[in-house]
């Protein structure tokens, strides 16, 4: 059993306890969003690194995969609707030429119904945490200290937030997997392998569909490297 400890919180424990967290997380940016002059892109940013933990607690709460998939169904359709209307702009500007909040809530629900069901949630927190922390501190860092430009088609992106993106995934996938593997040689090997792979992904992204390639296919290749290497 991959989880961080041996007995789990009552149902509506766990969850009330990930819905005050998303919560505080949510209303902190809304505050930022309406108070300061931060502004709309940082705020979302904020959102998006902070609602991505979320899989952490769930895999330590031991949340069953039905609750996280329908918190994802909704969560979807809360990103839709606010496309159109002025809901939280905090998380998404109505108009906005990007779905990425929308397709960040499909993956969490993809990849805990894929890795729940195996028994394997370490590969769905690596995703989900790749694209909260590897993608938001890329755009956070790229927007501020990003000087030296690169463009892949019509899509201009910084060699500084693609350096980031590619830290911050190895990082999170090599601590990780060392929890649950032998010979930090191999599990380096696979980090940096997920590390490049979504840093590539983000680069070539259009809408916000990196918020569903680079999570599930973070995870997935991961995990089919590990199974490969065992």
């Amino acid at each position: 059993m991959f989880y961080f400890t041996s007995e789990s919180a009552p149902l509506w424990t766990s969850v009330g306890l990930t819905a005050v967290y998303l919560a505080v997380i949510v209303v902190f940016a809304e505050a930022l969003n309406r108070l300061t002059e931060i502004g709309a892109e940082r705020t979302r940013k904020i959102v998006h690194i902070g609602a991505g933990n979320v899989i952490l607690l769930a895999w330590v709460l031991k949340i069953p995969a039905w609750v996280g998939m329908s918190a994802a169904a909704i969560a979807s359709l809360i990103a839709i609707i606010s496309y159109f209307l002025p809901i939280l702009p905090s998380i998404n500007s109505v108009g906005r030429k990007s779905l990425g909040t929308f397709f960040y809530a499909v993956s969490i629900g993809v990849l805990v119904g894929w890795f729940w069901s195996i028994d394997a949630p370490q590969y769905a927190a690596i995703g989900i945490l790749v694209m909260a922390w590897g993608d938001g501190l890329a755009a956070l860092i790229g927007q501020r200290f990003g000087k030296h430009q690169y463009q892949l088609g019509g899509i201009q992106k910084s060699w500084e937030g693609s350096l980031v993106m590619a830290v911050a995934s190895f990082s999170v996938t090599f601590l990780i997997l060392s929890r649950f593997q032998d010979g930090n040689g191999a599990v380096a090997g696979v980090a940096v392998a997920v590390a490049l792979f979504a840093t590539a992904l983000e680069a070539f992204s259009q809408l916000g569909i990196d918020n569903l390639s680079v999570p599930v296919g973070s995870a997935a290749l991961a995990y089919f490297l590990m199974s490969w290497l065992q």
